[in-house]
């Protein structure tokens, strides 16, 4: 079960990511973890990938398709892998080919209104590092922590202005990658609007369908 989740922020792919994890026993790859991994352990690609940000850089795609080809390479991924945040061009689609194939592609839908509610609404707790949302999960007392008693932020991305900036680039470098899976007959768009536990049974339906 080679899966790779598309979707925009706000989407739930990673909390979905965690379920199928965990329902299928098999491994859950971000990019973003990678990364933070090899920096951590001062990998040759960590050194590497370390310099380029520190300089205020992009990761270029070769740094990139190099950390996932080797983490593919690992024996925990024998009875399938989650891939996300990658590919997230057609590029890295096309380098993808070239080490791993893939059974399904699962792209999460959700409406630019939704996702604004879902990620403006989000506030947080810096010394608890704890998570509230003003709609779906308010704290007791309104803009305080339950736990520390300190004020609650809102991250300067999670501004309805800046989420629909993030929203223009994702679109603008993902919509190339859903046609391409789309052409490949990979592609299941999920609705990503109900709960959690909705959308999970809605990917697990179409995950019967490989089996």
């Amino acid at each position: 079960m080679r899966l790779i989740f598309l979707g925009p922020p706000g989407a739930g792919k990673g909390t979905i990511a965690v379920k199928v994890k965990e329902a299928y026993q098999i491994p859950h790859i971000s990019t973003g973890d990678l990364f933070r991994e090899a920096i951590a352990n001062q990998t040759p690609l960590g050194k590497k990938v370390k310099a380029i940000l520190d300089s205020g850089e992009l990761v270029p795609d070769e740094v990139t398709v190099e950390m996932v080809k080797e983490r593919l390479s690992r024996s925990d991924v024998k009875g399938g892998f989650i891939l996300d945040g990658f590919p997230r061009t057609t590029g890295q689609a096309d380098a993808l080919k070239a080490f791993a194939s893939v059974d399904m592609v699962i792209n999460f839908v959700l409406s630019e209104e939704k996702i604004v509610e879902r990620l403006s609404g989000r506030r947080i707790a810096k010394k608890s590092g704890r998570v509230y949302h003003v709609k779906y999960n308010p704290p007791a007392k309104e803009g305080i922590c339950d736990e520390s008693g300190e004020p609650l932020i809102q991250r300067p991305d999670d501004k309805p202005e800046a989420i629909k900036n993030r929203l223009r680039v994702y679109a603008k470098q993902t919509a190339p990658l859903i046609d391409y899976y789309q052409k490949e007959g990979s592609l299941v768009d999920i609705d990503a609007a109900p709960s959690p536990e909705e959308v999970f049974e809605l990917v697990r339906t179409a995950l019967s369908k490989l089996s």
